[in-house]
């Protein structure tokens, strides 16, 4: 990670020249504010990749040397089906019609569409690896 640490450090120095320059010739706070808030976007991107070089060390990806296998492994837990995204599109599709139609079917909508996300994130939680 240590050149994706590099890399977004070089953007947030890209956007930091930038918004210096901005300042001194366009004095419009729209885009001071934009630039600023790309800067420290990238700023805080790069200080999470440098934090994870330091924490886990080099990853084989970062050495020439490396061979493919040394990445092998499993990879994560894909789930093999589930309702539950379609029970999320109805929930927001009764949503969108709450909003221009009639208050309780956004309370319906939300309804729908909160329960529906909560079980689509918790319908694998207690599977066993």
């Amino acid at each position: 990670m240590k050149a994706e640490a590099y890399l977004f450090a070089g953007v947030a120095l890209f956007f930091l020249l930038t918004d210096a320059v901005y300042i001194w010739f366009a004095r419009e706070p729209a885009g001071i504010a934009a630039l600023t808030v790309s800067c420290f976007m990238a700023v805080v991107i790069s200080f999470f990749c440098a934090m994870n070089y330091r924490r886990k060390g080099e990853r084989p990806e970062d050495r020439q040397e490396s061979e493919i296998q040394e990445r092998s492994g499993p990879l994560d837990f894909f789930p093999p089906h589930s309702g539950y995204p379609i029970v999320v599109a109805l929930g927001a599709a009764l949503l969108a019609l709450g909003l221009v139609y009639a208050v309780w079917l956004v309370l319906i909508g939300v309804g729908v569409t909160v329960s529906a996300v909560f079980g689509m994130v918790f319908e694998f939680a207690r599977r066993d690896d």
